[in-house]
């Protein structure tokens, strides 16, 4: 199969829905085999380091690859844009393939230290560090612009997917043949997703809209710095430097210049914050104060999933969403309003019922700014700007973690969760307030 090679033709006409797309489905099959991948190698690799060391050093090992993948994630951005999300995507799941591979055979012929754990872990925060940006800005090049929020939509599912079934997977693999075996089953499900993306269809660079072609072929005039284009196709996108250095910086500079992504991943950086704190430490002491138990805190997630799920299955099959960005802040204040009854409701059915209504929110709002970031962006610096959003939501936001922690004994739990609650209207009022947010749209779906 061919790499990635343009498709003018076929992104000229109206793409199928991308929930009936032969090459959005591959996508999606690979994406969602990744996402097993994951699941059941963290799974594997927590049960060994069981085995060989203490429980502290199992933290330890389990918080080894969040290092590399923290430190190199703008690094991934800029290797993503050099050379192209579908080959980093193909390159990383040949890696993790291969090694998870490797180290089911090691444990099935020896039994290794806790070394050869951590190794992998290691390594696995650094192929994190590229995949994590390049698949964020691969949905552009397989589909067009106005199906990016089912793409989106489908990418939710494929994660709620992939979170049930990803610890079963991996409990059947250890109960059958102990860590080697999770190890080589979650080898296997890489190798599945890297079948599949070698049969993917990625044109050279996003499709660009026919306002786009229009605007390129009137007469341009100099643009400021600080006024940058907006087009997905701009006809400034710079030519790759030699040095990755000066692509870093210059992906930075062109987030912090073009103002509605610069406003989109502040309010996206304050929704993970606010609805990631509860649904995980502040949902752990929530569930112990009320004495409402295991049984309870899996009522509370399973519920937050199918709220989030239902959200993205309305975005992925459902028609055209008329002022889909203004209503995503109508949603962030209803998930503002659901976080803060969570934390203050003594009754688990009124406490599940709120995590469901907060699902829904995050996954709706979710779908539709990742879109937006993609149809917004200079396909030259996708990788990058995506790699600074993930910086912001995954490596930075487990940070409150602790404080949360340690504020609860202090405050109590009902003021940690309105606190969180204050953080997703204030992404709420973000919305309206940013003239280029209140402004954006966008494309109609057919």
């Amino acid at each position: 199969m061919t790499s990635e090679t343009a498709t003018g033709t076929r992104r000229a006409t109206a793409a199928p829905p991308a929930h009936r797309d032969p090459n959005v489905l591959r996508w999606l099959g690979a994406y969602t085999a990744s996402l097993l991948g994951d699941s059941v190698y963290f799974l594997a690799l927590a049960w060994a380091a069981a085995r060989v060391t203490g429980p502290a050093q199992v933290g330890v090992v389990l918080a080894l690859g969040a290092v590399p993948r923290a430190v190199l994630m703008l690094g991934g951005g800029v290797i993503a844009d050099r050379l192209g999300p579908r080959r980093v995507v193909i390159t990383a799941d040949a890696v993790r393939a291969g090694v998870v591979l490797a180290v089911a055979l090691a444990l099935g012929l020896a039994s290794p230290g806790v070394w050869l754990l951590a190794a992998v872990a290691l390594v696995f925060g650094v192929v994190d560090a590229v995949f994590m940006p390049a698949v964020g800005a691969l949905p552009p090049r397989i589909t067009t612009r106005d199906q990016l929020v089912r793409v989106q939509g489908l990418r939710t599912l494929a994660t709620r997917l992939a979170v049930i079934v990803g610890p079963f997977v991996g409990g059947a693999a250890m109960s059958l043949g102990g860590p080697a075996a999770a190890f080589a089953a979650a080898g296997l499900v890489f190798a599945l997703s890297l079948v599949l993306l070698l049969n993917l269809r990625v044109a050279a660079s996003p499709p660009a809209h026919p306002a786009d072609a229009s605007e390129a072929a009137a007469p341009s005039t100099p643009s400021t710095p600080s006024t940058p284009s907006t087009s997905p196709a701009s006809s400034t996108s710079p030519t790759p430097s030699a040095s990755p250095w000066h692509d870093l910086a210059e992906g930075l500079r062109y987030v912090k210049r073009h103002r509605m992504l610069l406003a989109l991943i502040t309010v996206a950086w304050l929704v993970e914050l606010g609805f990631s704190g509860p649904l995980n430490i502040g949902l752990v002491l929530l569930v112990e104060d009320r004495g409402w138990g295991p049984g309870g805190m899996g009522l509370i997630i399973s519920s937050f999933g199918a709220g989030a799920g239902a959200s993205a299955l309305a975005l992925a099959l459902g028609g055209r969403i008329p002022r889909a960005v203004p209503l995503s802040g109508w949603c962030l204040l209803l998930g503002s309003l659901a976080v803060g009854a969570l934390g203050t409701t003594s009754a688990l059915p009124l406490a599940a019922a709120a995590a469901a209504v907060a699902g829904l929110a995050a996954g709706f709002t979710g779908a539709v700014f990742a879109a937006l970031l993609q149809t917004s962006t200079d396909p030259a610096y996708l990788g990058r700007v995506t790699a600074t959003t993930t910086l912001l939501t995954v490596g930075v936001v487990p940070l409150s973690y602790p404080l949360t922690g340690a504020l609860a004994p202090h405050v109590g739990l009902p003021a940690v969760f309105l606190g969180y609650a204050c953080v997703c209207a204030l992404a709420a009022a973000l919305v309206p307030a940013c003239a280029t947010l209140r402004g954006a749209s966008l494309p109609p779906r057919n």
